[in-house]
């Protein structure tokens, strides 16, 4: 059912059977290590390229959110994912493998929202019993694309942020025991003229205010509904544009509720300049941390906020400036 102008409010509240969350050895020594299903200390995956190995991890995430929730991939309807490469090869790639009816999905790096509020409409409205949402990024397969290959060892200014190497995947049913989806706000694309791709929290954060304030506004509640409000990585440098802008326009969000996903994952100690990023960045987190959270009765209701940069190589090169969306979806206990 749509609510106000961009919000649907699912009836059903479809529910997360099991989800899983896979990352490398940069998330294995990250704050929330102990969050992932499964982690990787090879980079690789004992693979012969990055791509292909992030295809193993999406693959991973998929197959393991199916075995806890006791299912086959043979009754899983669809499956949606979305990623970073060029034509969502990971996606693309890992659906081959799974052989399920497949729906690629590109929000860049909100991708996981999107594919959480898409299956749980799909799911809501009764056009399948079973559906799975995931996402997946890859350090060194973002940077070699969209900046500079690793192996170039280039430097990177303070904004720049870290891509998070791994998948996430949530398995939704209309019955069963979980954390239920209750609402999503689809944003709109937003773009502030930034033009530098080692900025992307800048870029970003208007994108995931205007959403932030569309999903208050059409459900006509207060913030403190929830007990946590996280941004999908908008890192240091965003998270804190965002809270100025919030504020400036009059919603007022405790410190102790709004957070930012790239800004959970990693220690303080580790080099990631200005927090984590990339699809797997909200999808890991929210997949293994906050839902983990969730399962343990420490949190009741949450709204994630998947943000994303809708930039090319090629929109780049062309001295494009970068339009930015963010999605939301709220999961309550």
């Amino acid at each position: 059912m749509l609510k106000g102008h961009q919000t649907w409010i699912f009836q059903s509240k479809p529910v997360i059977l099991a989800s899983a969350a896979v990352g490398g050895p940069f998330e294995a020594a990250g704050a929330l290590s102990e969050d992932f299903d499964i982690l990787h200390q090879d980079i690789w995956l004992g693979q012969d390229s990055f791509e292909k190995a992030e295809k193993v991890l999406l693959e991973e995430a998929a197959q393991k959110a199916m075995d806890k929730a006791g299912i086959k991939k043979e009754d899983v309807q669809f499956f949606l994912s979305g990623d970073l490469m060029n034509q969502i090869i990971s996606s693309s790639f890992a659906a081959r493998t799974l052989g399920m009816p497949y729906l690629g999905i590109f929000g860049a790096c909100s991708s996981s929202m999107e594919g959480l509020a898409l299956g749980s409409l799909i799911v809501d409205s009764k056009s399948a019993n079973y559906v799975l949402a995931a996402a997946s990024s890859h350090n060194a397969a973002a940077e070699k694309q969209f900046r500079y290959p690793t192996e170039y060892g280039a430097q990177k200014p303070p904004t720049a942020q870290w891509t998070v190497t791994g998948a996430g995947a949530a398995l939704l049913g209309q019955e069963g025991n979980g954390p239920r989806v209750t609402s999503a706000t689809i944003g709109r694309v937003i773009d502030m003229g930034i033009s530098d791709p080692f900025n992307m929290g800048a870029a970003m954060a208007p994108a995931a205010v205007d959403t932030i304030e569309a999903h208050f506004r059409d459900l006509s509640i207060d913030p403190t509904y929830y007990d946590v409000i996280a941004t999908g990585d908008l890192g240091k440098v965003g998270h804190r544009i965002a809270s100025d802008l919030l504020t400036e326009h009059g919603l007022i969000i405790p410190d102790n509720i709004l957070t930012d996903c790239g800004l959970m994952i990693y220690k303080p100690e580790q080099p990631v300049i200005a927090g984590g990023s990339g699809c797997a960045c909200s999808a890991t987190v929210t997949y293994g941390h906050f839902l983990n959270r969730m399962r343990e009765g420490k949190l009741k209701r949450i709204l994630i906020v998947a943000t994303g940069a809708l930039l090319s190589p090629m929109s780049y090169q062309q001295k494009e400036s970068i339009p930015c969306i963010a999605h939301a979806v709220s999961i309550e206990m």
